[in-house]
């Protein structure tokens, strides 16, 4: 059996000196307004993977008005919604993110994001796929204003679900 998940995260530039994008700290001229670290990847990835097993999202397990969550590492949040996954019979077949923004540019941060990925979730190297993208100076990522990120997720059972 198996099941398809998908997710989309957005955050908007703030002050800071970096971004966090698939756990890896990318120096930028911004930061990412956000009440974790705003990793709009790893969200984007655990949306995909609750929305796979309907779970609901990110929002509903690690609500911003829960204090616990400030500033928290969203490779924690990933790891997480992982467990869940196993715990309810499935493993990662793969994963296929895309990041758009204008700027930072990602392709030198590409394998470091994955590598980051695949230790949080656990799963081969080959199992997540990652692009990065502009948006031809369209919309809130092509006016520099933030960062997004899609994925889509496929779930298979290891067992007899």
């Amino acid at each position: 059996m198996i099941r398809i998940g998908q997710g989309y995260d957005v955050h908007a530039f703030g002050p800071g000196d970096h971004v966090m994008l698939g756990g890896v700290r990318i120096p930028h001229t911004h930061g990412l307004i956000a009440h974790s670290d705003g990793d709009v990847v790893a969200h984007a990835l655990c949306d995909a993977l609750l929305g796979a097993l309907a779970l609901g999202d990110i929002g509903r397990h690690f609500p911003d008005s829960d204090p616990r969550w400030k500033g928290a590492d969203s490779l924690q949040l990933l790891a997480h919604c992982m467990a869940l996954v196993r715990g309810r019979g499935y493993a990662l077949g793969n994963a296929d993110i895309t990041v758009i923004c204008e700027q930072p540019k990602l392709a030198a941060h590409i394998e470091a994001m994955r590598v980051r990925l695949t230790a949080a979730v656990e799963c081969d190297a080959d199992a997540i796929g990652i692009k990065a993208t502009t948006s031809e100076k369209l919309g809130f990522t092509g006016r520099g204003e933030g960062v997004a990120a899609l994925a889509v997720v496929l779930l298979q059972s290891i067992g007899n679900q």
